[in-house]
């Protein structure tokens, strides 16, 4: 979701359009214009079929863009923060910053977007009810209708990470009192349902309709990758259940002048160690931290004009963890800052840093020894 075109901000939630989305509007558009509008409503002009296409085409996404509000906006009632909402080849996605904080949390949040959907379908169903005598305007409005019911529909599937699988998941959240046991079982259900979708897209293939059948099974294939990253993030919780950052860290920290040259710690240091965060020290005091982000984000021109101490950030800007953190909650922090490494601090002092690689080098000999 990051190759992304951000469009504004709705209640503070950036709202973005990924690449794919421009295809799949044009796809919708050109199927409505020669496809849907001529066969349902042939007394309207050819021209205007364009027209109501490009107009539904919006409105069916600023649908999609309502239903991950209500997602949205329910997240945010719970203290959890939203990163952004994303529209894309399947629709949208609400990137919620972290895992809810109870079974009930977690079935307001998934529930909200049918609901959504629901309402939105009604409302448009009204007006449909209203205007049907008047192409122009019953034509998107009943559309509009069915493809708001058809999602909350769909999304009520009982497999993650559809709406319907995190309903499950509360549930049995709820029922066993267990996160990762709810998790799993969400995960399992999204992959026999992904596999259910994909077995009925060869099957309408091979019946000769071959567009739909694709269509099916590419849906198939994206909720089985999703299902599958959940059932993995389940075993990773369970393997850093209770490790501290002190069991993982790096306590050796390299340290550089803030008065080197960009151009010396790419040569001298990164280069040469693969380092990709550094200490950035004045009189024996710590100043910041510089990553290979931060050198990344000057131009390369500018390298030997630029010193570590003017790309680096700041020690009192810098988010950090202390040796009692747990892992986890170590990695939800890196993900939260989008950094891969995070400085262990203890009574205000350094004492090293903790990086992504370590912790999976930590879970590679805790699976060697079968731990």
């Amino acid at each position: 979701m990051d190759t992304s075109l951000q469009i504004g901000k709705i209640f503070g939630i950036p709202i973005g359009l990924h690449i794919s989305w421009f295809l799949i509007f044009g796809l919708l558009t050109w199927s409505l214009a020669g496809g849907y509008f001529p066969q349902a409503y042939p007394e309207v002009p050819a021209l205007a079929h364009l027209i109501l296409a490009v107009v539904t085409s919006g409105l069916f996404f600023a649908s999609v863009l309502a239903h991950e509000l209500g997602h949205s906006l329910v997240a945010l009632r719970e203290k959890i923060p939203v990163r952004g909402i994303t529209l894309f080849i399947f629709g949208g996605i609400a990137q919620i910053g972290k895992e809810p904080p109870s079974a009930g949390a977690e079935f307001r949040i998934a529930i909200a977007g049918p609901i959504v959907s629901l309402a939105m379908a009604g409302l448009f169903g009204i007006l449909w009810f209203f205007d049907r005598a008047i192409p122009f305007l019953a034509a998107p409005s009943e559309y509009l209708m069915r493809i708001n019911f058809i999602l909350a529909a769909f999304n009520m599937i009982p497999g993650f990470p559809l709406d319907g699988g995190r309903v499950l998941r509360a549930v049995v959240w709820k029922i066993t009192g267990s996160f990762q046991r709810a998790n799993q079982v969400a995960a399992v259900s999204g992959q026999l349902v992904a596999f259910g979708f994909i077995g009925f897209g060869v099957f309408t293939i091979l019946r000769g309709n071959f567009f739909d059948g694709l269509w099916l099974a590419f849906i198939g294939w994206f909720l089985q990758n999703a299902a599958a990253s959940a059932y993995a993030q389940t075993h990773l919780q369970s393997a850093l259940q209770g490790l501290r950052v002190s069991s993982v860290m790096n306590p050796q920290c390299n340290r550089i002048s803030g008065l080197t040259p960009l151009s010396q710690l790419v040569e001298d240091h990164i280069l040469t160690s693969g380092q990709r965060c550094f200490i950035v020290v004045d009189n024996d005091m710590t100043s910041g931290v510089i990553t290979l982000k931060d050198v990344t984000a000057v131009p390369q021109s500018k390298w030997r004009f630029t010193t570590a101490r003017q790309a680096m950030v700041p020690f009192d800007r810098v988010t950090y963890v202390t040796p009692q953190t747990e892992v986890l909650t170590a990695l939800r922090m890196m993900d939260d800052a989008n950094v891969a490494q995070l400085p262990v601090v203890e009574n205000g002092e350094l004492i090293g840093i903790l990086t992504r690689e370590q912790i999976l080098h930590m879970l590679r000999l805790r699976a060697e020894l079968g731990i």
